[in-house]
Protein backbone atom coordinates (compact mmCIF):
# COMPACT_ATOMS: atom_id res chain seq x y z
CA UNK A 1 0.00 0.00 0.00
CA UNK A 2 1.40 3.41 -1.01
CA UNK A 3 2.08 6.02 1.66
CA UNK A 4 -0.67 8.30 0.27
CA UNK A 5 -3.31 5.55 0.35
CA UNK A 6 -2.20 4.50 3.83
CA UNK A 7 -2.42 8.10 5.08
CA UNK A 8 -5.88 8.49 3.57
CA UNK A 9 -7.07 5.25 5.21
CA UNK A 10 -5.73 6.36 8.59
CA UNK A 11 -7.44 9.75 8.23
CA UNK A 12 -10.73 8.07 7.32
CA UNK A 13 -10.44 5.71 10.30
CA UNK A 14 -9.67 8.63 12.60
CA UNK A 15 -12.67 10.56 11.30
CA UNK A 16 -14.94 7.56 11.75
CA UNK A 17 -13.66 7.04 15.29
CA UNK A 18 -14.29 10.70 16.09
CA UNK A 19 -17.79 10.48 14.69
CA UNK A 20 -18.51 7.35 16.70
CA UNK A 21 -17.13 8.96 19.85
CA UNK A 22 -19.24 12.08 19.33
CA UNK A 23 -22.33 9.97 18.71
CA UNK A 24 -21.67 7.95 21.86
CA UNK A 25 -21.11 11.14 23.85
CA UNK A 26 -24.34 12.63 22.49
CA UNK A 27 -26.20 9.44 23.37
CA UNK A 28 -24.68 9.50 26.86
CA UNK A 29 -25.67 13.14 27.38
CA UNK A 30 -29.17 12.38 26.15
CA UNK A 31 -29.46 9.40 28.50
CA UNK A 32 -28.20 11.49 31.44
CA UNK A 33 -30.65 14.28 30.65
CA UNK A 34 -33.49 11.78 30.32
CA UNK A 35 -32.58 10.28 33.69
CA UNK A 36 -32.35 13.74 35.25
CA UNK A 37 -35.74 14.68 33.85
CA UNK A 38 -37.35 11.53 35.24
CA UNK A 39 -35.80 12.01 38.69
CA UNK A 40 -36.72 15.71 38.81
CA UNK A 41 -40.31 14.82 37.91
CA UNK A 42 -40.40 12.30 40.74
CA UNK A 43 -38.95 14.83 43.19
CA UNK A 44 -41.45 17.53 42.22
CA UNK A 45 -44.32 15.15 42.89
CA UNK A 46 -42.80 13.76 46.10
CA UNK A 47 -41.96 17.12 47.68
CA UNK A 48 -45.29 18.75 46.89
CA UNK A 49 -47.29 15.66 47.85
CA UNK A 50 -45.30 15.35 51.08
CA UNK A 51 -46.04 18.92 52.09
CA UNK A 52 -49.70 18.50 51.20
CA UNK A 53 -49.91 15.26 53.19
CA UNK A 54 -48.17 16.86 56.17
CA UNK A 55 -50.50 19.87 56.09
CA UNK A 56 -53.59 17.66 55.93
CA UNK A 57 -52.28 15.55 58.81
CA UNK A 58 -51.77 18.64 60.94
CA UNK A 59 -55.30 19.83 60.18
CA UNK A 60 -56.53 16.44 61.40
CA UNK A 61 -54.49 16.73 64.61
CA UNK A 62 -51.79 14.30 63.49
CA UNK A 63 -48.02 14.59 63.26
CA UNK A 64 -46.69 15.75 59.90
CA UNK A 65 -44.70 12.51 59.77
CA UNK A 66 -47.95 10.52 59.62
CA UNK A 67 -49.16 12.58 56.66
CA UNK A 68 -45.89 12.04 54.82
CA UNK A 69 -45.95 8.28 55.44
CA UNK A 70 -49.55 7.93 54.24
CA UNK A 71 -48.78 10.13 51.23
CA UNK A 72 -45.87 7.86 50.34
CA UNK A 73 -48.18 4.84 50.43
CA UNK A 74 -50.79 6.60 48.30
CA UNK A 75 -48.17 7.35 45.64
CA UNK A 76 -47.43 3.63 45.34
CA UNK A 77 -49.35 0.81 43.66
CA UNK A 78 -51.95 0.76 46.46
CA UNK A 79 -53.67 3.87 45.06
CA UNK A 80 -51.83 5.79 42.33
CA UNK A 81 -50.76 2.58 40.59
CA UNK A 82 -54.29 1.16 40.84
CA UNK A 83 -56.10 4.27 39.59
CA UNK A 84 -53.68 5.29 36.82
CA UNK A 85 -51.37 2.34 36.07
CA UNK A 86 -49.91 3.77 32.84
CA UNK A 87 -49.16 7.16 34.39
CA UNK A 88 -47.74 5.44 37.48
CA UNK A 89 -45.41 3.38 35.30
CA UNK A 90 -44.31 6.47 33.38
CA UNK A 91 -43.54 8.46 36.55
CA UNK A 92 -42.07 5.91 38.94
CA UNK A 93 -41.09 2.88 36.87
CA UNK A 94 -39.42 4.48 33.85
CA UNK A 95 -36.04 4.56 35.67
CA UNK A 96 -34.50 2.37 38.37
CA UNK A 97 -34.98 3.10 42.08
CA UNK A 98 -31.29 3.63 42.83
CA UNK A 99 -31.42 7.44 42.77
CA UNK A 100 -34.34 7.66 45.19
CA UNK A 101 -32.72 5.03 47.41
CA UNK A 102 -29.46 6.97 47.78
CA UNK A 103 -31.22 10.29 48.32
CA UNK A 104 -33.42 8.76 51.01
CA UNK A 105 -30.45 7.25 52.84
CA UNK A 106 -28.51 10.53 52.81
CA UNK A 107 -31.59 12.26 54.17
CA UNK A 108 -31.96 9.70 56.96
CA UNK A 109 -28.34 10.22 57.98
CA UNK A 110 -28.89 13.98 58.30
CA UNK A 111 -32.21 13.54 60.10
CA UNK A 112 -30.69 11.13 62.62
CA UNK A 113 -27.92 13.65 63.27
CA UNK A 114 -30.51 16.33 64.01
CA UNK A 115 -32.38 14.02 66.38
CA UNK A 116 -29.23 13.16 68.33
CA UNK A 117 -28.38 16.87 68.39
CA UNK A 118 -31.77 17.86 69.83
CA UNK A 119 -31.74 15.75 73.00
CA UNK A 120 -30.43 16.67 76.44
CA UNK A 121 -28.99 13.47 77.86
CA UNK A 122 -28.04 15.28 81.06
CA UNK A 123 -31.33 14.02 82.52
CA UNK A 124 -29.75 10.55 82.63
CA UNK A 125 -27.56 11.72 85.52
CA UNK A 126 -30.58 11.17 87.77
CA UNK A 127 -30.74 7.62 89.11
CA UNK A 128 -34.51 7.30 88.63
CA UNK A 129 -34.27 8.26 84.97
CA UNK A 130 -31.44 5.78 84.31
CA UNK A 131 -33.44 3.04 86.01
CA UNK A 132 -36.46 3.87 83.85
CA UNK A 133 -34.40 3.80 80.65
CA UNK A 134 -33.01 0.32 81.30
CA UNK A 135 -36.31 -1.17 82.44
CA UNK A 136 -38.23 0.31 79.50
CA UNK A 137 -35.53 -0.72 77.01
CA UNK A 138 -35.46 -4.28 78.36
CA UNK A 139 -39.24 -4.65 78.37
CA UNK A 140 -39.48 -3.04 74.93
CA UNK A 141 -37.14 -5.70 73.57
CA UNK A 142 -38.04 -8.92 75.34
CA UNK A 143 -41.85 -8.84 75.21
CA UNK A 144 -42.28 -7.74 71.55
CA UNK A 145 -39.50 -10.04 70.39
CA UNK A 146 -41.04 -13.04 72.13
CA UNK A 147 -44.50 -12.33 70.70
CA UNK A 148 -43.11 -11.71 67.21
CA UNK A 149 -40.99 -14.85 67.31
CA UNK A 150 -44.02 -16.92 68.31
CA UNK A 151 -46.24 -15.34 65.67
CA UNK A 152 -43.63 -15.85 62.96
CA UNK A 153 -43.29 -19.50 63.90
CA UNK A 154 -47.09 -19.97 63.84
CA UNK A 155 -47.74 -18.28 60.49
CA UNK A 156 -48.76 -20.64 57.70
CA UNK A 157 -46.41 -21.70 54.92
CA UNK A 158 -48.43 -19.65 52.42
CA UNK A 159 -47.22 -16.42 54.08
CA UNK A 160 -43.58 -17.47 54.21
CA UNK A 161 -40.82 -17.48 51.64
CA UNK A 162 -38.10 -19.99 50.88
CA UNK A 163 -36.01 -18.65 53.78
CA UNK A 164 -35.52 -20.90 56.83
CA UNK A 165 -38.53 -20.80 59.17
CA UNK A 166 -36.35 -19.79 62.11
CA UNK A 167 -34.94 -16.84 60.13
CA UNK A 168 -38.49 -15.78 59.21
CA UNK A 169 -39.68 -15.99 62.83
CA UNK A 170 -36.55 -14.21 64.06
CA UNK A 171 -37.17 -11.43 61.57
CA UNK A 172 -40.78 -10.92 62.75
CA UNK A 173 -39.51 -10.77 66.33
CA UNK A 174 -36.90 -8.20 65.31
CA UNK A 175 -39.49 -6.10 63.48
CA UNK A 176 -41.72 -6.13 66.58
CA UNK A 177 -38.80 -4.94 68.75
CA UNK A 178 -38.03 -1.77 66.79
CA UNK A 179 -39.02 1.76 67.84
CA UNK A 180 -38.88 4.45 65.17
CA UNK A 181 -36.12 6.63 66.56
CA UNK A 182 -36.31 9.37 63.87
CA UNK A 183 -40.10 9.72 63.93
CA UNK A 184 -40.24 9.42 67.71
CA UNK A 185 -37.70 12.23 67.89
CA UNK A 186 -39.67 14.32 65.46
CA UNK A 187 -42.90 13.86 67.42
CA UNK A 188 -41.13 14.78 70.66
CA UNK A 189 -39.79 17.90 68.95
CA UNK A 190 -43.27 18.90 67.84
CA UNK A 191 -44.55 18.56 71.41
CA UNK A 192 -41.60 20.38 72.95
CA UNK A 193 -40.48 17.30 74.91
CA UNK A 194 -36.92 16.89 73.65
CA UNK A 195 -35.23 18.30 76.76
CA UNK A 196 -37.58 16.80 79.34
CA UNK A 197 -36.92 13.65 81.40
CA UNK A 198 -39.90 12.02 79.64
CA UNK A 199 -38.41 12.68 76.20
CA UNK A 200 -34.89 11.64 77.13
CA UNK A 201 -36.01 8.42 78.88
CA UNK A 202 -38.04 7.45 75.84
CA UNK A 203 -35.47 8.36 73.19
CA UNK A 204 -32.67 6.64 75.14
CA UNK A 205 -34.67 3.44 75.55
CA UNK A 206 -35.64 3.61 71.86
CA UNK A 207 -31.98 4.02 70.87
CA UNK A 208 -31.04 0.91 72.89
CA UNK A 209 -33.92 -1.00 71.29
CA UNK A 210 -32.83 0.01 67.82
CA UNK A 211 -29.16 -0.86 68.32
CA UNK A 212 -30.10 -4.33 69.54
CA UNK A 213 -32.67 -4.57 66.77
CA UNK A 214 -30.02 -3.82 64.15
CA UNK A 215 -27.74 -6.45 65.65
CA UNK A 216 -30.62 -8.92 65.48
CA UNK A 217 -31.16 -7.91 61.86
CA UNK A 218 -27.50 -8.65 61.19
CA UNK A 219 -28.09 -12.08 62.75
CA UNK A 220 -31.14 -12.63 60.52
CA UNK A 221 -29.10 -11.61 57.48
CA UNK A 222 -26.34 -14.07 58.37
CA UNK A 223 -28.84 -16.90 58.95
CA UNK A 224 -30.62 -16.13 55.68
CA UNK A 225 -27.39 -16.23 53.71
CA UNK A 226 -25.99 -19.24 55.60
CA UNK A 227 -23.08 -17.06 56.77
CA UNK A 228 -23.69 -16.98 60.53
CA UNK A 229 -20.69 -17.24 62.82
CA UNK A 230 -20.93 -16.83 66.60
CA UNK A 231 -17.42 -15.36 66.72
CA UNK A 232 -18.17 -12.85 63.96
CA UNK A 233 -21.39 -11.80 65.66
CA UNK A 234 -19.59 -11.31 69.01
CA UNK A 235 -16.96 -9.21 67.25
CA UNK A 236 -19.73 -7.10 65.74
CA UNK A 237 -21.22 -6.42 69.18
CA UNK A 238 -17.78 -5.57 70.55
CA UNK A 239 -17.15 -3.28 67.61
CA UNK A 240 -20.34 -1.33 68.29
CA UNK A 241 -19.39 -0.86 71.95
CA UNK A 242 -15.85 0.21 71.01
CA UNK A 243 -17.21 2.66 68.45
CA UNK A 244 -19.43 4.30 71.07
CA UNK A 245 -16.63 4.57 73.64
CA UNK A 246 -14.06 5.94 71.18
CA UNK A 247 -16.56 8.44 69.80
CA UNK A 248 -17.59 9.72 73.23
CA UNK A 249 -14.25 9.83 75.04
CA UNK A 250 -11.77 10.56 72.23
CA UNK A 251 -13.66 12.29 69.42
CA UNK A 252 -16.19 14.40 71.37
CA UNK A 253 -13.84 16.72 73.35
CA UNK A 254 -11.87 18.12 70.37
CA UNK A 255 -15.03 18.24 68.27
CA UNK A 256 -16.84 20.33 70.90
CA UNK A 257 -13.88 22.73 71.13
CA UNK A 258 -13.74 23.07 67.34
CA UNK A 259 -17.48 23.79 67.05
CA UNK A 260 -17.36 26.35 69.89
CA UNK A 261 -14.40 28.09 68.21
CA UNK A 262 -16.08 28.18 64.79
CA UNK A 263 -19.37 29.47 66.23
CA UNK A 264 -17.52 32.34 67.86
CA UNK A 265 -15.59 33.05 64.67
CA UNK A 266 -18.77 32.95 62.54
CA UNK A 267 -20.81 35.20 64.84
CA UNK A 268 -23.05 32.47 66.18
CA UNK A 269 -23.90 31.07 62.75
CA UNK A 270 -23.08 27.70 61.17
CA UNK A 271 -20.46 28.84 58.68
CA UNK A 272 -19.25 26.96 55.59
CA UNK A 273 -16.22 25.49 57.39
CA UNK A 274 -18.10 24.12 60.39
CA UNK A 275 -20.93 22.88 58.17
CA UNK A 276 -18.48 21.09 55.88
CA UNK A 277 -16.66 19.46 58.79
CA UNK A 278 -19.91 18.34 60.47
CA UNK A 279 -21.38 16.92 57.26
CA UNK A 280 -18.15 15.02 56.59
CA UNK A 281 -18.25 13.74 60.19
CA UNK A 282 -21.85 12.53 59.79
CA UNK A 283 -21.00 10.64 56.62
CA UNK A 284 -17.76 9.22 58.04
CA UNK A 285 -19.51 7.95 61.19
CA UNK A 286 -22.24 6.50 58.99
CA UNK A 287 -19.57 4.63 57.06
CA UNK A 288 -18.14 3.30 60.33
CA UNK A 289 -21.46 1.95 61.62
CA UNK A 290 -22.20 0.47 58.22
CA UNK A 291 -18.94 -1.44 58.42
CA UNK A 292 -19.92 -2.56 61.94
CA UNK A 293 -23.15 -4.02 60.55
CA UNK A 294 -25.73 -1.80 62.29
CA UNK A 295 -26.53 0.50 59.34
CA UNK A 296 -25.18 3.92 58.53
CA UNK A 297 -27.99 5.96 60.06
CA UNK A 298 -26.91 5.04 63.60
CA UNK A 299 -23.61 6.77 62.86
CA UNK A 300 -25.56 9.92 62.03
CA UNK A 301 -27.40 9.69 65.35
CA UNK A 302 -24.13 9.19 67.25
CA UNK A 303 -22.63 12.25 65.54
CA UNK A 304 -25.57 14.31 66.84
CA UNK A 305 -25.18 12.91 70.35
CA UNK A 306 -21.55 14.02 70.40
CA UNK A 307 -22.68 17.64 69.92
CA UNK A 308 -25.93 17.62 71.89
CA UNK A 309 -24.48 19.87 74.60
CA UNK A 310 -23.66 22.58 72.05
CA UNK A 311 -27.08 24.25 72.30
CA UNK A 312 -26.13 27.33 70.27
CA UNK A 313 -24.85 25.13 67.45
CA UNK A 314 -28.01 22.98 67.59
CA UNK A 315 -30.24 26.05 67.19
CA UNK A 316 -28.10 27.47 64.38
CA UNK A 317 -28.02 24.14 62.53
CA UNK A 318 -31.79 23.72 62.82
CA UNK A 319 -32.39 27.21 61.50
CA UNK A 320 -30.10 26.78 58.50
CA UNK A 321 -30.29 23.09 57.56
CA UNK A 322 -33.08 21.36 59.49
CA UNK A 323 -36.06 22.50 57.47
CA UNK A 324 -34.52 21.46 54.15
CA UNK A 325 -33.73 17.97 55.44
CA UNK A 326 -37.29 17.38 56.60
CA UNK A 327 -39.04 18.95 53.61
CA UNK A 328 -36.86 17.45 50.88
CA UNK A 329 -35.16 14.26 52.02
CA UNK A 330 -37.58 12.53 54.37
CA UNK A 331 -40.62 12.28 52.03
CA UNK A 332 -38.36 10.55 49.49
CA UNK A 333 -37.91 7.58 51.82
CA UNK A 334 -41.63 7.33 52.56
CA UNK A 335 -42.40 7.35 48.85
CA UNK A 336 -39.72 4.74 48.16
CA UNK A 337 -41.39 2.43 50.70
CA UNK A 338 -44.83 3.24 49.33
CA UNK A 339 -43.72 2.15 45.88
CA UNK A 340 -43.05 -1.33 47.29
CA UNK A 341 -46.30 -1.64 49.25
CA UNK A 342 -49.43 -3.04 47.66
CA UNK A 343 -52.37 -3.34 50.03
CA UNK A 344 -54.19 -5.26 47.32
CA UNK A 345 -51.78 -8.15 47.91
CA UNK A 346 -53.73 -8.98 51.10
CA UNK A 347 -56.55 -10.92 49.50
CA UNK A 348 -59.02 -12.91 51.53
CA UNK A 349 -60.24 -12.97 55.12
CA UNK A 350 -57.37 -15.19 56.26
CA UNK A 351 -54.66 -12.72 55.21
CA UNK A 352 -56.49 -9.81 56.83
CA UNK A 353 -57.00 -11.89 59.96
CA UNK A 354 -53.27 -12.53 60.25
CA UNK A 355 -52.67 -8.82 59.62
CA UNK A 356 -55.02 -7.84 62.47
CA UNK A 357 -53.37 -10.36 64.81
CA UNK A 358 -49.92 -9.05 63.87
CA UNK A 359 -50.92 -5.45 64.63
CA UNK A 360 -52.56 -6.44 67.93
CA UNK A 361 -49.58 -8.47 69.20
CA UNK A 362 -47.07 -5.83 68.12
CA UNK A 363 -49.02 -3.15 70.03
CA UNK A 364 -49.51 -5.37 73.08
CA UNK A 365 -45.82 -6.23 73.24
CA UNK A 366 -44.52 -2.68 72.90
CA UNK A 367 -47.13 -0.47 74.54
CA UNK A 368 -48.13 -2.91 77.26
CA UNK A 369 -44.65 -4.02 78.28
CA UNK A 370 -43.07 -0.54 78.20
CA UNK A 371 -45.94 1.00 80.19
CA UNK A 372 -45.61 -1.65 82.90
CA UNK A 373 -41.82 -1.27 82.97
CA UNK A 374 -42.03 2.52 83.29
CA UNK A 375 -44.53 2.18 86.13
CA UNK A 376 -42.29 -0.37 87.87
CA UNK A 377 -39.34 2.02 87.51
CA UNK A 378 -41.19 4.68 89.51
CA UNK A 379 -42.93 6.85 86.90
CA UNK A 380 -46.51 7.94 87.51
CA UNK A 381 -49.31 6.09 85.77
CA UNK A 382 -49.96 8.91 83.19
CA UNK A 383 -46.23 9.17 82.47
CA UNK A 384 -45.94 5.39 82.08
CA UNK A 385 -48.80 5.38 79.55
CA UNK A 386 -47.06 8.08 77.54
CA UNK A 387 -43.77 6.16 77.57
CA UNK A 388 -45.64 3.09 76.32
CA UNK A 389 -47.40 4.85 73.46
CA UNK A 390 -44.22 6.66 72.43
CA UNK A 391 -42.20 3.43 72.42
CA UNK A 392 -44.90 1.86 70.24
CA UNK A 393 -44.12 4.39 67.49
CA UNK A 394 -42.46 2.33 64.76
CA UNK A 395 -42.87 4.12 61.43
CA UNK A 396 -39.51 4.98 59.89
CA UNK A 397 -37.21 2.41 61.49
CA UNK A 398 -39.80 -0.29 60.95
CA UNK A 399 -39.97 0.63 57.28
CA UNK A 400 -36.19 0.44 57.02
CA UNK A 401 -36.09 -2.98 58.69
CA UNK A 402 -38.85 -4.50 56.59
CA UNK A 403 -37.34 -3.16 53.38
CA UNK A 404 -34.14 -5.01 54.30
CA UNK A 405 -36.12 -8.18 55.04
CA UNK A 406 -37.94 -7.91 51.74
CA UNK A 407 -34.69 -7.43 49.82
CA UNK A 408 -33.19 -10.46 51.58
CA UNK A 409 -36.19 -12.57 50.63
CA UNK A 410 -36.93 -13.37 54.29
CA UNK A 411 -40.48 -11.99 53.96
CA UNK A 412 -42.79 -11.89 50.98
CA UNK A 413 -45.05 -9.14 49.68
CA UNK A 414 -48.00 -10.05 51.91
CA UNK A 415 -46.06 -9.98 55.19
CA UNK A 416 -44.22 -6.88 53.97
CA UNK A 417 -47.58 -5.14 53.53
CA UNK A 418 -48.80 -6.34 56.95
CA UNK A 419 -45.72 -4.89 58.63
CA UNK A 420 -46.11 -1.60 56.75
CA UNK A 421 -49.71 -1.34 57.96
CA UNK A 422 -48.55 -2.10 61.52
CA UNK A 423 -45.95 0.66 61.27
CA UNK A 424 -48.57 3.13 60.02
CA UNK A 425 -51.10 2.16 62.72
CA UNK A 426 -48.59 2.39 65.56
CA UNK A 427 -47.57 5.87 64.45
CA UNK A 428 -51.12 6.98 63.68
CA UNK A 429 -52.30 6.45 67.26
CA UNK A 430 -49.32 8.18 68.91
CA UNK A 431 -50.22 11.84 68.44
CA UNK A 432 -53.91 11.57 69.44
CA UNK A 433 -52.92 9.66 72.58
CA UNK A 434 -50.28 12.27 73.41
CA UNK A 435 -52.84 15.05 73.10
CA UNK A 436 -55.31 13.12 75.22
CA UNK A 437 -52.93 12.07 78.01
CA UNK A 438 -50.34 14.87 78.13
CA UNK A 439 -52.54 17.39 80.03
CA UNK A 440 -52.77 14.94 82.95
CA UNK A 441 -48.99 15.35 83.41
CA UNK A 442 -48.96 19.11 83.98
CA UNK A 443 -46.70 19.73 86.97
CA UNK A 444 -45.13 16.24 86.81
CA UNK A 445 -41.34 16.22 87.13
CA UNK A 446 -41.01 14.26 83.88
CA UNK A 447 -42.03 17.43 81.98
CA UNK A 448 -39.33 19.62 83.58
CA UNK A 449 -37.70 21.78 80.92
CA UNK A 450 -40.49 21.36 78.41
CA UNK A 451 -40.45 23.88 75.56
CA UNK A 452 -43.68 25.84 75.28
CA UNK A 453 -44.80 24.57 78.70
CA UNK A 454 -46.56 27.86 79.37
CA UNK A 455 -49.14 26.88 76.75
CA UNK A 456 -50.11 23.33 77.67
CA UNK A 457 -51.96 21.17 75.20
CA UNK A 458 -55.62 20.47 75.71
CA UNK A 459 -57.09 17.13 74.63
CA UNK A 460 -58.82 18.85 71.72
CA UNK A 461 -55.83 20.86 70.59
CA UNK A 462 -55.34 20.78 66.87
CA UNK A 463 -51.54 20.77 66.86
CA UNK A 464 -48.41 20.61 68.97
CA UNK A 465 -46.57 23.49 70.53
CA UNK A 466 -46.00 26.19 68.01
CA UNK A 467 -42.36 26.74 68.83
CA UNK A 468 -41.42 23.11 68.57
CA UNK A 469 -43.40 22.54 65.42
CA UNK A 470 -41.85 25.53 63.76
CA UNK A 471 -38.38 24.42 64.75
CA UNK A 472 -38.78 21.18 62.86
CA UNK A 473 -39.97 22.81 59.69
CA UNK A 474 -43.22 20.90 60.09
Amino acid sequence: MSPDVQAAAQAAAHTAAQAASQAAAAAGVHASEALLFAVLLQLVIIVLAGRLGGAVAQRLGQSTAVGEIVTGLLLGPSLFGALAPELFQAVFRSVGPQTLTILSQVGLLLLMFQIGLAFDFGHLSERRNRRAVWWVALAGLVAPFGLGLGLGWAMPESLQTGAPRFAFALFIGTAFSITALPILGRILMEFGLTRTPLGVITISAAAINDVVGWLLLALVTALSTAAFSAGAFAREVGGVLAFGLVSWFLLRPPLERFIAWRLKADGGEVGPTSMGVVIALIFAMGMCTYQLGIFAIFGGFMAGVLLHRQHAFAEAWQARVGGFVQVFFLPIFFTYTGLRTDIGSLSGASAWGWCALLIFLATLGKYGACSLAARFAGLSSPAARLVGILMNTRALMELIIINVGYDLGVIGREVFTMLVLMAVFSTLVTTPMLRRWLPALQGDAVLAGREGAAAPLSPSSGRGTGTAAASTGA
